[in-house]
């Protein structure tokens, strides 16, 4: 952020500031989250209970007994619950198949919950078994994406050049093309740096996610006699690994029709739509990103007009200062020029030297002005002595655009798309 340096952000980084404001922004999400949820749900928690204490009321009068004899009777029933036993007929849990079903709801860490190991050796068995299967599937899931965004890229910019040759116009300068020899060659080359904008990846990753949610939730409501609202939200809940367990599909001993085909479909649908929608958060994360981005560079600006407008308040023009002047018609002699290493703002002339008012300049004024060209000099200096030439920071190209290299999904995105990319 250019400009932070002395104003309210201090010393603090992009990054570091950009972490900051993002966790802010998620306990601000969580507290609405929270009000909205409460509001709608507590009415209904209320119900519910005063609906139970009647039953349970009515159940002890009718079959004499006493409110110990069957609370205590209750709690064996969680007991086998817990143990997957439900008063409802309901597949094995422990079966190759239901244990099949359970190990894909650990390492793609869905975890419905309405399985789990009761034995300590089971439990123990989980902690490895979760730890390697967990890391697996993530990295299957970022070569996944790797694969999803580089066929999106190769899609949407074939679709550009077609675009662009009908229209007979070069999409970087925008000059029509002539009949000089080799277009293919050159548009080859006009292409070569242009890449696909991350909302246009955004939009086609929604609408995959949106088919694949309302093709699964048509088989649920039909195989499992849901309702089409009720099965559209198990497919975000499993698709995005959230896994409640409130409904867990494919729990039937049988089902009418191919009981094989659906449990193969089930199988695949989540398969896909778990790989979409982890696709889909990690662009949207690159869309919050440059949210964060915009705001930083909003705040850093109304930061710095006002630590502008408190210092020209408190300090008052010395007599032996010398301060930018402007040209005759009203344009300002200095250009603001972005620091690749410092993220600093510099001024420097451009008609060549500073207009001397045959005042002398003050040696606290003039290190005040130059403090950032001293830096990159002292830098480069140090680096010159050091390994003979100055080395390039690549971490500083990468924040240009506010988007430093990264690791796992970030890195794989990383100058993939048109907004993560440096030269854009």
């Amino acid at each position: 952020m250019a400009c932070r340096r002395g104003c309210c952000f201090g010393a603090m980084n992009d990054d570091n500031a950009r972490f900051l404001m993002l966790a802010v922004l998620i306990m601000l999400y969580l507290l609405c989250g929270a009000a909205v949820f409460s509001a709608l749900e507590q009415p209904k928690e209320r119900q519910a209970k005063e609906r139970w204490a009647q039953r349970f009321e009515n159940f002890t009068q009718k079959h004499n007994l006493t409110r110990t004899d069957l609370e205590t009777f209750l709690r064996f029933y969680e007991e086998a619950n817990v143990a997957g036993i439900r008063v409802d007929t309901l597949r094995p849990r422990w079966d190759f198949t239901g244990a099949f079903y359970f190990v894909g709801t650990v390492v793609s860490t869905i975890g419905f919950g309405m399985t789990t190991p009761a034995t300590v050796s089971g439990k123990v068995f989980l902690i490895f078994y979760g730890l390697i299967g967990c890391a697996s599937t993530i990295l299957f899931f970022n070569l996944f994406l790797e694969r999803i965004i580089t066929v999106l890229a190769f899609v949407l910019k074939s679709c550009h050049g077609l675009q662009h040759q009908r229209q007979g116009v070069v999409p970087h300068d925008g000059r029509r093309e002539t009949s000089l020899p080799g277009p293919r060659d050159r548009d080859r080359d006009i292409l070569s740096g242009w890449k696909p904008s991350v909302y246009y990846v955004m939009l086609i990753l929604c609408v995959a996610a949106v088919v694949i949610s309302c093709c699964a939730s048509a088989m649920y409501s039909a195989v499992e006699g849901w309702g089409y609202l009720d099965s559209l939200y198990f497919c975000f809940v499993a698709f995005s690994t959230i896994g409640f367990g409130d409904m867990v599909s494919s729990q039937r001993v049988a089902y009418d029709g191919n009981q094989t085909a659906y449990r193969l479909g089930n199988f695949l649908f989540i398969l896909m739509g778990v790989c979409c929608i982890y696709s889909l958060f990690n662009v949207i994360s690159i869309v919050i990103k440059q949210t964060l981005n915009w705001l930083l560079r909003k705040l850093g600006i109304l930061c710095c007009r006002c630590c502008s407008a408190g210092i020209g308040k408190r300090l008052r023009p010395r007599r032996n200062a010398v301060m930018p002047s402007s040209t005759g018609h009203g344009h300002p002699r200095a250009r603001r020029t972005v620091s690749i290493e410092t993220d600093a703002v510099n001024e420097s002339e451009t008609d060549g030297g500073r207009r001397m008012s045959g005042e002398m300049i003050s040696m606290r004024d003039l290190l005040a002005t130059n403090k950032v060209n001293l830096a990159l000099m002292q830098k480069q200096l140090s680096e010159a002595a050091t390994n003979g030439i100055p080395r390039p920071s690549v971490s500083n190209q990468n924040r240009l655009n506010g988007f430093s290299g990264g690791v796992g999904a970030l890195g794989i995105m990383n100058n993939r798309l048109a907004e993560t990319s440096v030269n854009r």
